[in-house]
């Protein structure tokens, strides 16, 4: 069974900066469909943050672009999420997803909160 393990989550003042991790285990990522980031916000959906998919170099929500890289290390099996100039509307919990053969994958997601 595919897991996902996230971390790197935490209390961040606003214009900061937090890198996320995403492990991947029982997989390689390299063997992906697609592979990426996802927040939900109290009281919001769910929504698609940062992603890798074969052949791209990342896609990114409108509300992150230039702010937020994702990249994917193959030697560790993981994928990150580096964010900076993190502003309060970036709080949400955090989850990695990860698609393989069809099926999709899901972390339990960590907790990024930018206050002040």
């Amino acid at each position: 069974q595919v897991q996902l393990v996230e971390s790197g989550g935490g209390l961040v003042q606003p214009g900061g900066s937090l890198r996320l991790s995403c492990a991947v285990l029982r997989r390689s990522i390299a063997s992906s469909a697609a592979i990426g980031w996802y927040r939900q916000a109290p009281g919001k959906q769910r929504e698609l943050v940062a992603a890798l998919t074969y052949g791209s170099s990342g896609n990114y929500a409108d509300s992150v672009k230039g702010r937020f890289t994702i990249s994917g290390d193959s030697a560790n099996n993981t994928v990150y999420l580096q964010m900076n100039s993190l502003k309060p509307e970036d709080t949400a919990v955090y989850y990695c997803n990860a698609r393989f053969r069809g099926i999709n994958y899901w972390g339990k997601g960590t907790q990024v909160i930018v206050s002040s």
